[in-house]
């Protein structure tokens, strides 16, 4: 991955499931040109990976802090990763 771009594993908690929270991150991720994939979790957080662009991914991590209407979120966790292989796209996966 060259420097100007990154990816990064992020764990998002609050009232984060049952708000359209995936629908909203994969729109948000498409429109950044992001590529990478959001689930939710069993203890009721979303997990997302994003791959992009610096400045894409820091402005998504920023996001990630409003969410959609109906989102209630309480912390978000960013821990940047190196990945071999991307995703094409960006797909809802759980």
């Amino acid at each position: 991955m060259s420097d100007d771009r990154k990816a990064a594993l992020v764990r998002i908690t609050g009232r984060v499931q049952g708000v359209s929270y995936r629908v909203w991150t994969r729109n948000e991720a498409t429109r950044l040109g992001l590529t990478g994939w959001v689930r939710n979790e069993e203890d009721g957080s979303v997990t997302a990976l994003i791959a992009g662009p610096d400045t894409a991914v820091l402005a998504m991590i920023e996001r990630f802090w409003h969410g959609p209407s109906g989102a209630s979120v309480s912390g978000v966790e960013t821990e940047l990763t190196v990945t071999e292989e991307m995703p094409a796209g960006f797909r809802i996966t759980g």
